[in-house]
């Protein structure tokens, strides 16, 4: 098939904050030949941002658009420009409550254009939590964010790399807090919204789903802690009897030693670093961060901003890449099941 026969999905891309890497990956990923025929990228940012990582990083810089309708010359950019004030400023490498603004600001707006029918999915560019609290923006991340904007109460946060899922029982939260917040009924919403997506967002008719265990060796049958005899155990029953496949619960260090994670279309984790440490080891540089649960289809990268490295020609966009990607398939098999 040749690409001209292709449909091409329309994405918005925030730029995320301005004074770390996003602008730049964002720029290497809009060369990308894949990204350029499967989608018709929208940049959501002021242009200069733009303007100034291009400078800094010695690139060219194509056309800015800002008419979001209608053709554009072929290597032009088409933007949506959020500008607040009259000088765009960066500081680049540098933590600011203003580039935390400035990077919400372009995730309103891109919510906006998908909400509104202009764009089709969101791919959101790497911010720092630090940076949008001291904005004013009391929240941990895109993904709760997002969720509440949306109203989405049983989203859950999916890492996606190739056929590697791996999603969260558990968010941005303190590890103390994560055995209170792992119960029977939060795990079986959990799995019944995992389930969902692997059909919808990925085709997968029949998902097997492995349980990651809470305790070191997955309590030992109770020597090393209860919450996988009292809670994850009856999660698990709990699904199967709603017709979800779901198995466990697994200790993670031999799950993932041993290669079982290559039988399971998706993997529960009990929280953040017990899902993202073998996520990243097995898979940096093209993972994805996929909020399952959503209304609309919204992606990112499975990095931050970098602010050691911003504007040395340093950043990896291959993440960037298979964000915008993975947002134009799941858009794609949304509209088959339709």
């Amino acid at each position: 098939m040749s690409t001209e026969s292709i449909k091409r999905i329309r994405v918005a891309i925030s730029l995320g904050d301005p004074n770390g890497i996003g602008p730049e990956v964002i720029l290497k990923c809009l060369d990308d030949p894949l990204v350029q025929s499967r989608t018709e990228p929208i940049v959501v940012g002021p242009p200069e941002v733009l303007r100034i990582h291009a400078k800094k990083l010695g690139r060219r810089l194509p056309p800015l658009v800002e008419n979001l309708e209608g053709n554009i010359p072929k290597r032009a950019i088409r933007i949506a420009d959020t500008s607040q004030e009259a000088q765009t400023v960066v500081e680049m490498g540098k933590l600011t409550p203003r580039g935390g603004n400035m990077a919400m600001f372009a995730v309103d707006e891109g919510l906006r254009l998908v909400q509104e029918g202009t764009a089709s999915a969101l791919v959101t560019g790497p911010i720092s939590k630090l940076a949008i609290v001291r904005a004013g923006y009391n929240f941990p991340g895109h993904t709760e964010y997002l969720a509440k904007k949306l109203k989405a109460k049983e989203h859950v946060m999916m890492m996606v790399a190739k056929s590697l899922r791996i999603s969260l029982a558990t968010g941005h939260i303190p590890l103390k807090q994560v055995s209170e917040r792992v119960t029977v009924n939060g795990l079986i919403a959990k799995l019944k919204r995992v389930k969902a997506s692997l059909v919808q967002d990925f085709g997968i008719i029949h998902p097997r789903i492995a349980i990651l265990g809470l305790n070191p060796h997955a309590g030992e049958d109770g020597v090393l802690g209860t919450e996988e005899t009292e809670v994850i155990i009856e999660a698990i029953k709990g699904a199967g009897r709603r017709s979800i496949v779901a198995l466990g619960p697994f200790p993670a260090d031999g799950f993932f030693g041993s290669r079982q994670y290559c039988g399971y279309d998706g993997i529960m984790a009990m929280y953040h670093d017990q899902g993202l440490i073998p996520f990243k080891t097995l898979s940096f540089g093209s993972g994805v961060n996929f909020t399952a649960g959503l209304p609309i289809v919204r992606t990112s990268p499975d990095h931050g901003t970098a602010f050691g490295i911003a504007g040395q020609d340093r950043a990896d966009a291959g993440s960037m890449i298979q964000a915008v990607l993975l947002a134009a398939s799941v858009v794609k098999q949304r509209e088959q099941q339709n």
